[in-house]
This record gives structure tokens, sequence and C-alpha cells, in this order.
């Protein structure tokens, strides 16, 4: 019996390692294949196989050529403002909409709840007509601010992660700063917001790196070369005569250096934050 025990658990084991090696191999692939085509020339690229090692790895003409023609700096530019807006109205307007919504029984609180849930089903594709005659006539399509509006509209996680946190902050503490004499927006701002440190992490991260890399509502909605984003300016490289796959992973690598920069520096805030978000505050 228990060598048939020790048996299965070898097996099981070995199993375990050989498909977690087989499924990581395949998710490395594609990072090593964009790492190698950076780094080949327009002949290298043309002539040898995704795999083929370039001849200098030291060649780094392509990531200045991508940053150039794809005009990155602005790029990063309009990312960053884009990014930086719309996390800060995402977290004041969904931690307020939370705080009224699991503090306060009114009429019609369960019908905004239920509102927000259908809304989160809705594929954004199959409204996209609908938003962009809306877009359209407001005068917002290729602005900047208009896109950072329209951002900051679609964001229903964001709101139940932080609903959901908050109910399990006990009301006892709002009670107790009222019979002190605090204001509700005194309660908000120095006690519930603070406590949410967990939520807002999560929320900014999955919000965060939403906005990072959308591509389908910012190629739409910003047109002008001077508007693209991050995602977009890759886009140069695209044409009808063909794509120039060394410099769009040249451009990638690029695009990808700030997210590695930052998750370096706050990996571990990152890592407690998603932890701490993901169970009871």
């Amino acid at each position: 019996m228990k060598k048939s025990i020790r048996t299965s658990d070898i097996l099981w084991n070995v199993l375990k390692y050989v498909s977690l090696i087989f499924f990581g191999f395949w998710a490395v692939i594609p990072i090593v294949s964009c790492v190698i085509t950076a780094f080949k020339t327009d002949d290298e690229y043309q002539n040898t196989s995704v795999m083929t090692l370039p001849k200098n790895f030291l060649n780094f003409d392509n990531f200045v050529q991508a940053f150039r023609q794809a005009n990155m700096g602005r790029a990063f530019l309009n990312s960053i403002i884009v990014m930086v807006v719309v996390l800060i109205v995402s977290v004041i307007v969904g931690t307020q909409l939370a705080f009224v919504l699991t503090r306060f029984k009114f009429v019609g609180n369960t019908v905004i709840r239920n509102l927000y849930l259908f809304a989160s089903l809705l594929p954004a594709v199959a409204m996209q007509v609908t938003v962009y005659n809306i877009m359209s006539t407001l005068q917002l399509v290729n602005h900047l601010y208009g896109y950072i509006i329209m951002m900051c509209g679609t964001d229903v996680i964001s709101i139940y992660i932080f609903i959901q946190f908050l109910e399990n902050i006990p009301t006892s503490l709002d009670e107790s700063a009222i019979i002190d004499g605090a204001s509700y927006w005194t309660i908000y701002w120095k006690i519930i917001l603070p406590l949410l440190k967990p939520a807002i992490v999560t929320a900014c991260i999955l919000k965060g790196v939403g906005v990072y890399n959308e591509y389908y509502c910012a190629n739409l909605y910003l047109m002008d070369d001077q508007l693209h984003t991050i995602a977009t300016s890759l886009y140069t490289f695209v044409g009808p005569m063909g794509s120039k796959y060394n410099l769009i992973c040249a451009g990638v690598i690029i695009s990808f250096i700030p997210a590695l920069i930052v998750f370096l520096l706050f990996q571990k805030q990152i890592y407690s934050g998603i932890t701490n978000g993901a169970v009871k505050g």
C-alpha cells in the first residue's frame, strides 16, 4: 500500500512539473521571439527564421528608429496623462459611490447595483456604435480629454471591488465617528478611504494595466498623430506594403520597460495589495 502511494505521488509530481515546464515554455517563446526579432536588421529578419539569433545583440538601431518614427515620447506622455487622470477619477468616484451604496439604504439602491452588474455583462464592442454617436455629438472625438472622460465611465469592476471590501468594514466605525461629531465627508476621507487602501491598489492595478494596454478605443477616438497612446503608436509600422516586425518588436520592448520598472519598484505593495484586496480587510 505504501509503495503504491509513493509511486502515485511520484507520478503526480512528475506530471505536475512536466506540465508547468511545458506551459511555461510556451508562455516564454513569444517573449524570446520578440527580443530576438527586435535586434535583427531588415535583411536578417527577411532571410532568417524567427528563432534565429541576430549577428549583433548590441545593435540598438531598431530601438532608436522605432522610438523616433512612432513618436513614442509623445505617446508615453499621452498614456501617462490618461492613466493618471483615469485612476484618480476612478478611485474618487468609485470609492464614494461604494460608500453611498453600502452605508445608506434608500429607494433604488438595489436597482443601481443591478444596473452596474448589467453594464458589466454587456460586451463593450456591441455598444461602440452608440458610444461613438454620443462622443461625436458632444464633439469629444479626436480629443484627449474626450478619451479620458470615456475611459473614466467604464469602470464597473473597480466599483464592485470597493463595494465588496466596504461590506467587510463594520459600520460601528461610522457610528463611533458620528457620535464624536464627524461628518459623512470626514468619515469617508479619514476612516473609509485609508481602510480601502488594499482595494484601491487592486483596482488601480487592474484599471492601470487596462488603460495602458488599451488599443481599440484609442485607435478609434484618437486619430491625430499627436494624440497616439503607447498602444496605437506601434501601428505606425503596419501598412499595406507590409509590416516591419523588427521595429514593432523593438517598440513593444520599449513600451514594456516602464511597466517592468514600476513592477520591480513596487512589487511588495502590489503583491500585498492584491492579497489583502482579495480577502477580508
